[in-house]
């Protein structure tokens, strides 16, 4: 606005230079007197329309001493020092090198007077000087009516595109929130039609897209496995049932009657040996379970415990254990490590076939165990962590409600470390237990 204001002010400035000069040019005779024709009003009122003076300027034409030879009343503050009734121009205005000076009223109101010398063969002969009050040039109403019209106009502009734009990109997030209520409600049947060029929320999109895939194929997969876990739990119940029944009608006899009760024990504990998994991985995911850690011989410890466990398979099978020279202090509990370890190797052991190999390596940072089975499918590897879940080959070759590595993975991290499928082919796979230092 300040600067509306000054370009406003100086605009006008010149168009009352040029209005003096055309005046001077226009007063003054070949012979070098000053006269005015009659239509030299009309001039001025038809250069004032024409200049677009919103108050027609006054103007004065003396001759080199001051006095006023001619005056066009116009617009001019009271009380002005070149005001209508004086008969000389100030000699102040007269006597000052610039051509535009501001003067003062005696009641303090402000004016310009703009002079330009009236010369004939480059010989002064008088003066024009144009006056007009300093409010009437500044006024600039008109422009800032403009001003406010571009400042209302891009407002209104910047508003749409801030709606529209705000429109466009809500929408896809309410879709999201909208599908993300169906999901909290367990319908995992969504459709998410909508696409936004903005990156953050296209991922937002994508990634909701595949979460909610994900969330269909683990809750099939969870129902399948569900099936398959009270299958696995009603199988030995119907052997028990059948075996102790047949002995107890006295269908089998002798040494076959011994047979059958020997069965049925094994399925005795194994059914027992599924449940406490079961309530040991119900306990250890409700928290119900402590961790008592002590200073161990990590080097020592894991050669116990894979030795230990060696000598309680039935079949031969190599295996090895590879430690540092230098002995590794660890912090930790000791019985809830080998559980961890027990699951890796008989994991391993179920994967190997008589010539496979058992690798347990120990570093700093991490215990390996690794196998030369035949490895865990790629379609299977993202669900291997998760509870009840067993690989179609396992399915064939082990009972068991695939709570192995759910619980061992529960239980690494209430060990302050963290269990992961490093690697795993064709050739063979390899667990890790990656030890997470505390921040």
């Amino acid at each position: 606005m300040w600067w509306i204001r000054q370009t406003t002010l100086e605009n006008r400035l010149n168009l009352m230079q040029y209005l003096a000069v055309e005046t001077a040019d226009r007063v003054v005779q070949q012979d070098g007197n000053i006269e005015f024709d009659p239509f030299f009003n009309r001039m001025l009122e038809e250069r004032a329309k024409l200049l677009e003076f919103k108050f027609e300027p006054q103007v004065f034409i003396s001759d080199l001493n001051g006095q006023v030879l001619y005056k066009k009343a116009g617009r001019m503050p009271r009380n002005s020092q070149a005001g209508p009734g004086l008969g000389t121009l100030p000699a102040e205005l007269l006597g000052n090198e610039k051509n535009v000076k501001r003067m003062k009223t005696q009641d303090g109101q402000s004016f310009y007077a703009v002079k330009t010398p009236i010369t004939v063969d480059e010989n002064q002969v008088g003066w024009v000087v144009v006056v007009q009050s300093a409010d009437d040039l500044t006024n600039v109403n008109q422009e800032y009516r403009l001003l406010f019209i571009m400042l209302v106009g891009l407002g209104l502009l910047g508003w749409s595109v801030i709606y529209f734009l705000s429109r466009k990109i809500s929408r896809p997030i309410q879709e999201v929130a909208f599908a993300a209520a169906k999901v909290s409600e367990g319908d995992y049947e969504i459709d998410l039609k909508a696409s936004a060029n903005e990156e953050e929320i296209h991922n937002l999109i994508t990634s909701f897209k595949e979460m909610t895939e994900r969330l269909m194929h683990l809750e099939k997969l969870r129902a399948e496995l569900l099936a398959g876990v009270t299958h696995d739990l009603k199988t030995p119940v119907t052997s028990i049932s059948g075996l102790v029944q047949a002995v107890r009608d006295g269908v089998v006899h002798g040494e076959e009657k011994q047979e059958f009760l020997d069965i049925t024990l094994k399925e005795v504990n194994r059914l027992q040996k599924m449940i406490e998994d079961l309530l040991d991985f119900n306990s250890l995911s409700a928290g119900a379970f402590s961790i008592r850690p002590e200073t161990c011989d990590m080097n020592k410890l894991v050669q116990d415990i894979v030795r230990q466990w060696a000598l309680t398979q039935k079949s031969d099978f190599q295996y090895s254990v590879e430690v540092p020279n230098e002995t590794i202090y660890r912090s930790t509990d000791p019985y809830r490590l080998q559980q961890v370890l027990i699951n890796l190797l008989n994991n391993a052991y179920q994967a190997i076939d008589t010539n496979g190999h058992i690798m347990v390596t120990l570093k700093e940072e991490y215990i390996d165990v690794q196998d030369t089975g035949t490895g865990i499918p790629v379609e299977e590897q993202p669900y291997i962590f998760e509870r009840f879940y067993r690989g179609e080959q396992k399915k064939l070759k082990v009972r068991g409600l695939g709570l192995g590595l759910p619980f061992s993975k529960l239980l690494a991290k209430a060990l302050n470390a963290n269990l992961i499928l490093k690697d795993s082919s064709n050739t063979g796979s390899t667990f890790s237990i990656v030890w997470v230092e505390k921040g």
